[in-house]
């Protein structure tokens, strides 16, 4: 009997820190010995590159403009840190086109080519910012992943962004077999950051899966083109990184999210001292 491919997309607000939390929790994961696919979902092209050593590798979409033979699985995908597997979707050139076609095309590609074998444990799909609609919710609209985790922060635009993530997973969950598996908090140490984060998830009805301190480390590991798992593996960070691979991997708390309105979003701002009350989003 065949495993089953845990198929999991990564959301959250641009700049919030998701493609290095990505990458550093799927180097946890082959750490552990598990089988990764991390397929990006982003135009820049930089989801993976930490797992490569800084390697900007060939996207998808580059290499069918380029291509005028049949391309093959090793086109498009490479080997990083302790086997984990790497595709970059890309995008259209500038000006020209949509840039969730380009995630439509990739994942279709790679799946002509045979890219989800059945050794795989998980393929994540690193996705760009906060759009949960188009051709960005294509991994999770037509039923490639059934998992989402969304990263956020104490920081309010973080959470007006995963509460909207929430109401395209909420829409997507009535039809199909989608759910909110957590929210992965990417510290910003703002004040009562934690607090506020576990009274946001409780009320999004779903958990705050791990917390992820704030750390220069984080920085330096990524100006030598590293994870930090890769860079300094015996650092507290990177034990916060195994920690939140050996979480999501052990994670059986799939739910369908109940997104706030923006008046309840507001007072639990408040309530935690990120809103003045006579101020709104």
């Amino acid at each position: 009997m065949s495993k089953k491919l845990r198929q999991i997309a990564i959301y959250g607000k641009g700049g919030i820190g998701k493609s290095t939390t990505t990458q550093n929790l799927t180097a946890g994961l082959v750490e552990q010995g598990k089988h990764v696919l991390v397929v990006g979902c982003d135009p820049k092209a930089d989801s993976t590159r930490l797992l490569l050593g800084g390697l900007h590798q060939k996207t998808v979409l580059d290499t069918i403009r380029d291509n005028k033979t049949e391309i093959q699985l090793s086109d498009l995908e490479k080997v990083g840190f302790k086997g984990v597997r790497c595709v970059e979707s890309g995008g259209p050139e500038p000006g020209v086109g949509c840039a969730g076609r380009g995630i439509i095309t990739s994942i279709s590609m790679l799946e002509q080519l045979g890219a989800y074998t059945e050794d795989l444990d998980y393929v994540f799909y690193d996705v760009l910012g906060d759009v949960v609609c188009g051709g960005f919710a294509m991994p999770i609209r037509e039923g490639k992943a059934k998992e989402i985790y969304i990263v956020a922060s104490g920081e309010m635009m973080a959470l007006y962004a995963a509460n909207n993530i929430c109401k395209g997973i909420a829409k997507y969950a009535e039809r199909g077999e989608v759910r909110l598996g957590g929210i992965i908090c990417n510290s910003r140490n703002v004040d009562n950051e934690l607090d506020l984060l576990r009274a946001f998830t409780k009320e999004l009805n779903t958990q705050l899966i791990q917390y992820v301190p704030r750390n220069n480390i984080v920085q330096q590991a990524e100006i030598r083109k590293k994870t930090v798992i890769d860079f300094e593996p015996n650092c507290n960070q990177a034990n916060v990184y195994r920690e939140l691979a050996k979480n999501i991997d052990e994670n059986e708390l799939f739910t369908i999210p109940t997104p706030m309105t923006q008046d309840r979003l507001e007072q639990i701002l408040i309530d935690y001292g990120m809103m003045e009350k006579d101020y709104s989003i």
